[in-house]
């Protein structure tokens, strides 16, 4: 179940990129695919067919914006009957990452916490039937048992889970793009052990609140968690 991927988050990553700027915005949407996890490293993209119905783009778009992606070493191409375009295993890491300036990065933690508080208040409010239920708890056990190389993937698909449950199909679309540069930063220093097992207690407590029917508990349990990763990041960028 925890494999099985987010549908609206699917759509929000796969939806049709703008006309003027279609190489640069298909680039830019494969690559979001890969930090938000949709295809996990190892794994292959949908075909360049399908993208390229997907992001109504023609193929040649697609073709060039793979290629890109590829000589920068975030997907590999094999030819051959068990061919196609795979996410790289592992992905690069930036040795030198860009710049982050005071004003970005507030910017965007700030966008962070309206996007994840409004999402944990609007699915505690909800009444969410038995699987959505169970899918947002089997988010949950996934990420407090993952090993380290999975985990910030887990970690994105359970926030990502929660916008979902919230039933707004355009707030995932926000969350995703939102998530994606947060996780552009999070890629720039080593997962923290001790981090981890404090992020897993307050996931339990997120979920346990919002599969309660408590909102005001979800938003408060949320913004203590943001507010851990807030600090890491403004202590790693600045």
């Amino acid at each position: 179940m925890t494999d099985a991927p987010l549908a609206e988050v699917r759509k929000a990553v796969y939806r049709p990129v703008r006309e003027g700027n279609a190489l640069e915005d298909t680039t830019a949407r494969l690559v979001q695919t890969v930090r938000l996890g949709v295809v996990a490293p190892g794994e292959s993209l949908p075909s360049e067919r399908d993208l390229a119905a997907m992001y109504a783009v023609s193929r040649d778009t697609v073709r060039e914006a793979i290629r890109e992606l590829a000589d920068a070493g975030y997907l590999v191409r094999r030819r051959g009957r068990y061919g196609g375009t795979f996410v790289a295993d592992p992905l690069p890491q930036p040795e030198n990452p860009r710049d982050v300036t005071a004003e970005e990065l507030e910017d965007v933690l700030g966008l962070r916490r309206v996007l994840e508080a409004g999402a944990a208040r609007a699915a505690a409010a909800r009444t969410l039937d038995a699987t959505a239920r169970d899918e947002l708890w089997a988010r949950y056990e996934a990420v407090a048992a993952a090993t380290e190389s999975d985990y910030r993937r887990l970690d994105t698909q359970l926030h990502l889970a929660i916008a979902e449950a919230a039933g707004i199909p355009s707030l995932v679309a926000l969350a995703a793009d939102n998530r994606a540069r947060v996780n552009e930063w999070l890629n720039t220093f080593p997962l923290l052990h001790r981090n981890i097992e404090h992020s897993n207690a307050q996931h339990e407590r997120i979920v346990t609140a919002i599969l309660a029917g408590r909102p005001e508990a979800a938003v408060a349990a949320i913004l203590e968690h943001l507010a851990g990763s807030e600090a890491l990041l403004r202590g790693f960028l600045s």
